[in-house]
């Protein structure tokens, strides 16, 4: 659902990026809470994975296909706000690495996939976790659900721009009731993905799941014969840390492996938002993208002629690109983190 340059016109795709500024900003300072020092290195790693898998698109319908937008899989494995910044990096290096998404439509693209999906998502997630058990198959079976949701409510938002600002003079009904029919089936793909990624995570490490908070026990100990919670600084730090790194470089690895493999067996047929926009003439008034002479534009290596070769080193170098800017984003955010006790306490308890 990539947004091109030229589908909005350029005082709302003005005005949608000064939205999307705000809601990065408003997410930077969120983020701050979220992030500690175990899952801000794997916030980064998310934006990667999610990278790797917007590759694969996936046959949806007759001559159509669709990818994740992953802002559900990101608000629930490391927080809403988080997300926003994790789908924010993902976008930013499709579009000026690999000519994915208009440039001037960066905003459009932010909102639309960013900030809808991950608000939507996490709304849904957060009440169907107060109705259901807090058990890892209820939290999986929500995120599932959020993540369906998102995604039509995504191709809403876009109709909604469109409505406001599109270049071409289609009916809007038309426009959403194609958007939101093929959106939902792409959907059923982006619940599917979402709810097996989070599942398998929640099976290794709850405790570094955003939505599965609650989950896991307090660690207890036995002494004398009962058993008593273990202190909260007990020394498990370098098993913890163990566990951490090995669910990175198997996350890294995947990724990798998505990217610079499978992607190449992808659907080749246009996504959703591509089908319809050519067959309702929004593509009418579409602009060559500014990065279209990028060493990398559309997802393979210039000058590489192999198109196994080409993709696949395309798609590693796009991990690899989102995971250094990523994880320097979250460490920078990380750094940042005002301390939970107020000075003044500090003070009194080092006095």
């Amino acid at each position: 659902m990539h947004v091109p340059d030229g589908f909005i016109n350029a005082p709302v795709s003005a005005a949608a990026g000064v939205v999307a500024a705000g809601a990065v900003a408003v997410s930077l300072r969120g983020a701050r809470r979220e992030l500690d020092e175990r899952t801000a290195p794997l916030a980064g790693l998310v934006a990667a994975f999610i990278f790797a898998v917007q590759m694969l698109n996936f046959p949806v319908a007759a001559g159509t296909s669709g990818h994740l937008l992953g802002g559900a899989l990101a608000a629930i494995l490391v927080g809403p706000y988080t997300g926003v910044l994790c789908i924010s990096v993902v976008l930013l290096m499709q579009g000026i690495l690999f000519a994915d998404g208009g440039l001037t439509a960066l905003g459009v693209n932010i909102t639309v996939m960013g900030v809808t999906t991950t608000v939507v998502s996490y709304a849904l997630f957060r009440g169907l976790a107060t109705v259901l058990p807090r058990t890892r198959r209820s939290t999986t079976a929500a995120a599932f659900v959020a993540a369906l949701i998102s995604v039509p409510a995504a191709a809403c938002a876009f109709t909604l721009i469109y409505w406001i600002g599109g270049t071409t003079d289609i009916p809007i009904g038309k426009v959403l009731t194609a958007m939101v029919g093929v959106h939902i089936l792409i959907g059923i793909g982006e619940a599917v993905i979402t709810g097996l990624t989070v599942g398998a995570v929640i099976a290794v490490r709850p405790d570094l799941v955003h939505g599965a908070r609650g989950l896991t026990s307090p660690l207890k100990l036995r002494i004398d014969g009962e058993l008593v919670d273990a202190p909260a600084r007990q020394s498990v730090a370098p098993a913890a840390a163990r566990s951490t790194r090995g669910l990175w470089a198997t996350g890294l690895v995947t990724a990798l492996v998505l990217a610079g493999f499978v992607s190449f067996y992808a659907s080749a047929n246009p996504d959703g938002l591509e089908k319809v926009a050519a067959d309702k003439g929004i593509d009418k008034k579409v602009e060559e993208h500014a990065a279209k002479d990028s060493p990398l534009a559309d997802y393979g290596v210039k000058d590489v002629s192999d198109a196994r070769l080409s993709g696949g080193l395309a798609g590693v170098i796009g991990v690899g690109a989102t995971i250094v800017v990523g994880s320097g984003v979250f460490w920078a955010v990380r750094r940042r983190r005002t301390p939970d006790a107020p000075a003044d306490i500090r003070t009194k308890e080092a006095v």
